[in-house]
């Protein structure tokens, strides 16, 4: 039976529960049985859930195909005009505001209940009654417990979303879980292929969002020769074709990959899913997660449109810490096991995710609100063990060994007014001579290759001073350290990366800035000890202690410290010159920044889950420091292998005074020296810097 058969019939199942709910909100709207402190809040709560109705219906009798562009428009803006920064203040989504009205923990509650209902939004674009009446009910059960004599104490509160995450869990989770592998739920790629790309009207289909930058981007596109579409469409497609043949996985034994991007690109994505069907692969394209029991903090995975307010998103990323127990992880992890196991053969053709990212949004550096939900000591233990069970869980089915991914990314207009120039040249970018890079680069291995250790030292205000251990090679003839990282599955070209050795990697890492998933950090420092932060402190606020839970949550994710997992040594000089000409340097993703210079990834190596899988660069050489002191565990335990993040840090060539390799024997070889690659045979790599500096004299 296809998808929308199954959906049909499970709406038709919610068909009288839906209708009373319905009717219960209508009611909500007009009557006056709860306190007069709350009457407002469940009023307008209601009138939104019923808006969201009035969309659905709209969808399903296929009036919405008959509004205008304007009319898409303005329904778009009334669903998210609530969430943006100037209305935030005074909205029941702002934890702060509604802990202000009706106490702290209360407060916490109705507004996580809030942002609970505004999940709905898309499903009321995908017609979703089943989802739609779950959330319709837990409104009113809540709205109901109000009515009492008594008004009901938080504890009451959070028992009723406690049992609607733990009893639906086996729909939402069960749901998000199939969609991941199934190319049947197919609502995003049913618009991208079928859809008049040339008309803004599509971009409202989806139900996200819509801003100038997914509307710029689509007309930008509108405004390229095919050929230029195609041509990215290639370098994304073929990326990911030649990362299953660099790290010797046979791609002909799967049937799907998974397409994540940011609405707007849709010209470029239908001329990727055609290449795709070429090789055999069908897409799933889910979108990004919106509701409690399925987000990941505030993380977006899957397609998406724009952010409203990333402090939303922030304020609300650990609202299960409001009801998060051990019974309910376990609870969790039984469905997942449970959905793959019933759905292992199309777990085992899944591929691996395909991610076209974009870049250049105002840059987002959140605030402290004392008032927004986060996870205490014990649910922290709880969610580390959570991922590292849930991954787990994931690699049994959809095995690392046999997946692989490609990463690429564009601009958007909110770049600035060099937008259409800057696409340009980041298309240049992403097209750079890949075999001119893979000799440059075969010359810096063959130097770090001598090495027991590197040597990174910052230049003027930066602190970094680090000694990176090297692995030791057995046979220098037929074995390498570092991978030569061309454009297969990191686009754009330009780094040589190794996993360290712990034990002997000591010092300090300094930044005076860096972004690290969409995040602000200023003056960032981390110590090392054996491998290990031991250390850490970031500037971001006046409060020293607040910087370091910034860090602790958003970076070590819940664990007490990482390791380093990953060195590399950026060579693409052009793309760090193309940041500093335009000025975007701090609207850089890491995907392209970690090329412009030294980078240190904490957490889990490049090859995790995958160590045992030969690789060899383009020379014949075997890349053989992939694993580390901590990887090595999952021979004995795999819980403890492990941390499911990776987080690269990079430090800009001007912060950098050297990199040097040095011997066994002592001698020590320089990389890099004042911000210029000095080795010989790696000069070229300065030309884009010194053309740059003689345009700007």
């Amino acid at each position: 039976m296809d998808i929308s058969k199954r959906q049909k019939e499970k709406n038709e199942q919610y068909e009288e529960r839906h209708a009373l709910a319905v009717g219960r909100l209508r009611g909500i709207v007009s009557e006056e049985t709860v306190p007069k402190q709350y009457l407002p809040y469940f009023q307008d709560v209601a009138i939104f859930l019923l808006e969201l109705e009035n969309v659905r219906r709209k969808v399903e009798s296929g009036e919405w195909e008959r509004y205008s562009l304007e009319e898409m428009k303005s329904l778009n803006e009334i669903l998210y005009s609530d969430v943006l920064e100037e209305h935030y203040g005074s909205s029941y989504a702002n934890p702060a505001y509604v802990a202000e009205k009706f106490g702290v923990e209360t407060g916490r509650l109705l507004s996580m209940l809030y942002a609970e209902m505004r999940s709905g939004i898309p499903y009321s674009f995908e017609n979703r009654t089943d989802y739609l009446t779950i959330l319709y009910e837990l409104f009113i059960e809540v709205y109901n417990s109000f009515e009492s004599e008594t008004v009901p104490d938080s504890k009451e509160i959070r028992d009723i979303i406690y049992w609607y995450a733990s009893d639906y869990c086996d729909v939402f989770l069960a749901d998000r879980i199939k969609e991941q592998i199934d190319p049947a739920y197919s609502f995003a790629a049913d618009i991208i292929e079928n859809a008049d790309l040339d008309n803004d009207r599509y971009l409202y289909r989806f139900g996200e969002y819509i801003t100038e930058n997914e509307l710029g981007t689509a007309h930008h596109l509108r405004s390229l020769p095919e050929e230029t579409l195609q041509k990215m469409a290639d370098v994304y497609t073929e990326g990911y074709r030649i990362g299953f043949i660099n790290t010797g996985k046979d791609l002909s034994k799967k049937s799907v990959v998974n397409i994540r991007y940011s609405l707007g690109f849709e010209k470029v994505i239908r001329i990727a899913i055609e290449n795709f069907r070429r090789m055999g692969l069908k897409p799933v394209i889910y979108r990004a997660a919106s509701g409690i029991i399925t987000k990941r903090e505030h993380h977006k995975i899957g397609y998406y449109g724009a952010v409203p307010n990333w402090q939303y998103e922030y304020d609300h990323r650990q609202d299960q810490a409001l009801f998060m127990d051990k019974r309910y992880v376990e609870r969790r992890l039984e469905v997942m096991r449970t959905v793959y196991e019933q759905h292992k053969e199309q777990a085992a053709q899944f591929a691996g995710p395909a991610v076209m990212e974009t870049f250049g949004e105002k840059p987002f550096s959140p605030k402290a609100v004392p008032e927004a939900p986060s996870y205490n000591d014990e649910q922290k233990k709880l969610a580390v063990s959570y991922d590292s069970r849930s991954g787990q869980i994931t690699n049994e089915y959809i095995k690392g060994e046999e997946r692989s991914f490609t990463i690429v990314a564009y601009p958007v207009p909110e770049i600035g007014e060099n937008y259409p120039e800057i696409f340009d040249e980041v298309i240049r970018i992403n097209t750079l001579d890949a075999k001119l890079y893979e000799n440059v680069q075969q010359t810096l291995i063959d130097a770090l290759d001598q090495g027991t250790y590197v040597h990174v030292k910052g230049k003027g205000s930066n602190r970094t001073d680090i000694r990176v251990k090297l692995y030791p090679l057995r046979d220098p003839e037929k074995e390498t350290i570092f991978e030569n990282c061309v454009a297969d599955v990191n686009i754009p070209v330009g780094e040589v990366f190794t996993s360290p050795v712990l034990e002997g990697t000591s010092g300090v890492l300094h930044v005076s800035h860096v972004y690290l998933e969409g995040l602000q950090y200023t003056d960032l420092e981390l110590t090392f000890e054996d491998g290990k932060i031991t250390d850490y402190r970031c500037g971001n606020f006046d409060d020293p202690e607040e910087g370091r839970r910034y860090f602790e949550d958003n970076v070590l994710k819940g664990h007490r410290s990482l390791p380093l997992g990953e060195f590399a040594i950026g060579t693409n000089t052009t793309a760090y010159v193309a940041g500093k000409k335009y000025g975007i340097e701090d609207k850089m993703p890491i995907l392209i920044a970690e090329k412009t210079g030294p980078h240190f990834a904490v957490g889990d190596t490049c090859y995790s889950w995958s160590e045992d899988i030969r690789v060899y660069n383009p020379n014949g050489r075997e890349i053989v420091a992939k694993d580390n002191s901590i990887s090595l565990n999952r021979k004995e335990d795999v819980s403890k292998a492990y941390f499911n993040c990776h987080t690269d840090i990079t430090l800009p060539y001007e912060e950098l005074e050297e990199i040097s390799v040095v011997t066994k024997e002592g001698k020590h070889i320089i990389l890099i020296k004042d911000g210029r690659f000095v080795l010989p045979g790696t000069e070229v790599l300065n030309e884009p810097l010194e053309t740059f500096n003689k345009e700007e004299l």
